[in-house]
């Protein structure tokens, strides 16, 4: 942890927030709190998690990324 009032302890979190905003969220108008709250998963689960690729993690999705990661620590029996 950093110490307080540190710009940087939210950084992660903020980035996330606003590509949801940004990518997601700005253009709709939800009936419902359950339909926003479908959108959200599905944006996070289905595209977020699986198909975007990150900075970070050199340019590949974070599935893509764990699989390789655990190919090159297990082998084939991961």
């Amino acid at each position: 942890m950093s110490g307080r009032g540190n710009c940087y302890d939210n950084a992660v979190a903020e980035s996330f927030f606003h590509t949801l905003k940004v990518e997601q969220l700005h253009c709709f108008r939800f009936i419902s709190r359950n339909s926003a709250k479908r959108a959200v998963f599905e944006f996070i689960e289905m595209f977020y998690n699986r198909k975007r690729l990150h900075s970070y993690l050199n340019y590949s999705s974070p599935e893509q990324f764990e699989k390789s990661y655990y190919h090159e620590r297990f082998g084939e029996c991961a």
